[in-house]
C-alpha cells in the first residue's frame, strides 16, 4: 500500500494525512473482496525497514493502528472477516499488542474473509523464524530438510499462496514482502497512490491477472490438453 505520503504532499498536507486517507482505502477493499468473494486479502501495513522513518511519523503510525483497532474489529467481525496480525509484534507496546491478540480472539471463528495485516514484518525475518522454529521443533533430524518441513512455520501458513501481488505508487518491486510465497505469484505494478486506488482501479488489477496464463512449469499445450503425444 505505498504512495501515502506522496499523495498528501500533493495536496499539501502533511504525511500522517495520507496515511489517514489510506485506512479508508483499507475499508474499501475489504468491502470490495466481499462483494467479489476473494477468500484472503494480506496487506503490508508496516513494514521491519519502516522503524528507519522519522520518530513523529512512526509515533502517529502506531497511534493510528490502535484507533484502527479500537473502531474497526466490530465491523470486521460483524461482516463474517477474520483479522490476523503478521509480523515480530514483539517491538509493538503491550496495549497495542493486547488490542491485536484481542482483535484475533474475538473474529477465529468468521471464514467470508482472511485478512491479514503485515506489521513489523519482513520476509527475511519470516523464513528465519520459520527456520529457528523448525529447528526446535525437529531436534533429532540433523540433515535432508525439505520445503514441507518449513512452510507450517511460516506466518501464512494458513493460507494458500497468493495469486496475486498489487504494489500501489510506482515502485516496481516486492520491498521483502512475502519472499517464500510470491514465488509463482502474478506481479501487478501500478502509479496509481494507494489513497487513489479505489474497486474500479483493483478490478483493472484482477482483469489484469485473469488474462494471464498460469503455467507453473509446464506449457500453454500442456495446460490446454493439447501438447504432442
Amino acid at each position: 500500500m505505498d504512495g501515502n505520503g506522496r499523495w498528501a504532499k500533493k495536496r499539501f498536507l502533511p504525511r500522517f494525512a495520507g496515511h489517514a486517507k489510506g485506512v479508508e482505502l483499507v475499508r474499501e477493499m475489504v468491502r470490495a473482496c466481499l462483494e467479489r468473494n476473494v477468500r484472503y486479502l494480506t496487506l503490508f501495513a508496516f513494514s521491519s525497514e519502516n522503524w528507519r522513518r522519522p520518530q513523529e511519523e512512526v509515533t502517529l503510525l502506531m497511534q493510528l493502528f490502535v484507533k484502527v483497532l479500537e473502531q474497526e474489529v466490530e465491523k470486521l467481525d460483524r461482516n463474517g472477516v477474520r483479522l490476523r496480525v503478521i509480523g515480530d509484534l514483539s517491538r509493538f507496546d503491550q496495549p497495542l499488542q493486547a488490542l491485536i491478540h484481542d482483535a484475533e480472539a474475538r473474529t477465529a471463528g468468521n471464514t467470508r474473509l482472511d485478512l491479514t495485516i503485515a506489521a513489523n514484518y519482513g520476509g527475511r525475518w519470516d523464513i528465519m523464524q520459520a527456520v529457528n522454529q523448525m529447528l526446535v521443533a525437529n531436534p533429532e533430524k540433523r540433515n535432508g530438510w525439505c520445503e514441507s518441513d518449513l512452510e507450517p512455520f511460516l506466518s501464512m501458513a494458513f493460507a494458500p499462496e497468493p495469486d496475486l501481488f498489487i504494489r500501489t505508487g510506482g515502485e516496481e518491486r516486492i520491498s521483502n514482502f512475502l519472499l517464500w510465497q510470491l514465488a509463482y505469484t502474478e506481479l501487478y505494478f501500478t502509479d496509481t497512490l494507494w489513497p487513489e486506488f479505489n474497486t474500479a482501479e483493483f478490478d483493472k488489477a484482477v482483469l489484469s491477472y485473469q488474462e494471464r496464463e498460469r503455467r507453473f512449469g509446464r506449457t500453454s499445450e500442456q495446460l490446454t490438453g493439447k501438447a504432442d503425444a
